[in-house]
């Protein structure tokens, strides 16, 4: 884990940079605390993903159908498969 100043962003970004790309995201503090990460595109894609294209699939259908599900059924469904995925 990389964690620098946001100073650095700005005074040398080069070497914030240089960081992304051969360790990973960087966690920049401001006073002490976190305040952002950075990372390069190829890590911001693995951990989205296809979210975006996932998430209008999903408005494709809901507007083909009037079928809706509640809360509990969507994420109680969820639940079930991970902890199936867990088991195994």
């Amino acid at each position: 884990m990389q964690i620098m100043p946001v100073s650095e962003l700005r005074n040398h970004y080069a070497a914030v940079e240089e960081a992304v790309a051969t360790g990973g995201p960087v966690f920049l503090t401001k006073n002490g605390y976190g305040s952002m990460v950075v990372m390069n595109m190829e890590q911001y894609e693995s951990l989205t993903g296809n979210v975006e294209a996932m998430l209008d699939a999903a408005d494709r259908q809901a507007a083909s159908t009037t079928m809706r599900y509640s809360h509990d059924e969507v994420f109680g469904a969820l639940r079930e498969e991970l902890h199936r995925a867990e088991a195994v």
